[in-house]
């Protein structure tokens, strides 16, 4: 089966505490909300220290056009991404050699806060020495899913070609997106929650050359994944896209949907597998936010102790949109596992949608 060889993270460097996120929201929305000190506490209880963003807090004082926010976002992301691809393939933790880029056969790239065509992915290949017939495998609009998606696409593709190696890079600039003039509660949410973030993996096919460069003695392998789709939830999140640029749609029903659609969806992939929530010693979740992480408590029945990674990333982080997972992707990964424990990758995003991957640590010779 595929396994998952590496992972990394490149942070932005600026990081902001949230008493100073919040600070900005109070001045800004104040005007608009007579309440505005009891609607602050989302910042308070949202369980985010800081949280890291591409451009300095006084980018935000002014107002920024689609063209300025979007020529920004393709400049930066493609500098970012190529920053965590050096990181992955190169991390003495993980391999004991660099790989080599002609070595990568295809690149997934997720992102979901700002357009480019050509796809970021071309442009990344113009400052990497990958080969020009690798593959481009550009993913947009999967939001806070995307990881998990990215990952599963990874494995379907080594599946098809088991000696190949693939990339996963998600990059999400979601700060570039903020609407000064948009004074609606859901902006004022997002505001409290969403950050900046890149991260990188590569997936490797059974056949893969990377399996004798590994450094781990248990690596992941996946095992299944699973898309689920709600049938006409389009409002529950994405973006509202207006002439001055990309408008979080954030419905504040999510984490009530949470807890009656997700356990049928989890329980019932793990149920293919003849697998039950009790077998999962890893819980690799997408910190949506802490109502978010609350609701996956409530509705899986799990001990708060499998989101322990997922919390701490979003304390530091906050939510990043796709990246956010392989963040705590990278946490686990780095943790001693042994062999047979399973681990469940999952996110929720706009569709409303659900992605899933499972992954058993085994030995290289047991894959």
């Amino acid at each position: 089966m595929p396994f998952v060889a590496s992972v990394s993270r490149f942070e932005p460097e600026y990081t902001l505490n949230q008493d100073t996120t919040t600070e900005f929201a109070r001045e800004l929305f104040q005007e608009d909300y007579q309440d505005i000190e009891r609607l602050l506490t989302v910042f308070q209880n949202g369980q985010i220290d800081q949280r890291q963003f591409a451009v300095p807090i006084d980018w935000f004082q002014k107002e920024h056009s689609l063209k300025e926010r979007n020529d920004l976002y393709i400049q930066l992301a493609t500098q970012y991404s190529v920053k965590a691809i050096e990181k992955c393939l190169n991390q003495p933790f993980f391999f004991k050699k660099t790989i080599e880029y002609e070595r990568i056969d295809a690149i997934v790239c997720v992102t979901s806060s700002g357009m480019s065509t050509p796809s970021l992915d071309a442009r990344i290949m113009n400052h990497l020495p990958f080969s020009p017939h690798t593959k481009r495998i550009p993913l947009w609009g999967l939001g806070c899913a995307g990881g998990t998606a990215g990952v599963s696409r990874a494995y379907e593709y080594c599946r098809a070609f088991p000696e190949q190696n693939v990339l996963v890079v998600c990059v999400e600039l979601c700060s570039l997106t903020f609407q000064r003039k948009d004074r609606s509660k859901s902006n004022l949410v997002g505001t409290s929650l969403f950050a900046d973030g890149i991260a990188c993996t590569l997936i490797c096919g059974d056949d893969s050359n990377v399996a004798s460069d590994l450094n781990q003695k248990q690596i992941p392998f996946v095992i299944s994944t699973e898309s689920t789709l709600m049938p006409h939830s389009e409002d529950v999140m994405g973006w509202d896209v207006k002439d001055s640029g990309l408008h979080v749609v954030f419905s504040r029903s999510i984490p009530a949907i949470i807890r009656q659609w997700l356990q049928p969806t989890v329980f019932s992939f793990l149920d293919k597998v003849d697998l039950k929530i009790e077998d999962i010693s890893e819980f690799i979740a997408h910190p949506g936010g802490k109502k978010v992480l609350d609701a996956y408590i409530e509705c899986l029945h799990i001990n708060e102790v499998l989101l322990t990674e997922s919390k701490d990333v979003l304390r530091k982080h906050g939510n990043m949109s796709s990246p956010t997972v392989l963040y705590v992707l990278e946490r686990i990964m780095k943790k001693d596992h042994q062999e047979g424990e399973y681990g469940l990758m999952a996110s929720l995003g706009p569709g409303f949608c659900s992605e899933m991957v499972l992954m058993q640590w085994r030995g290289m010779n047991e894959g």
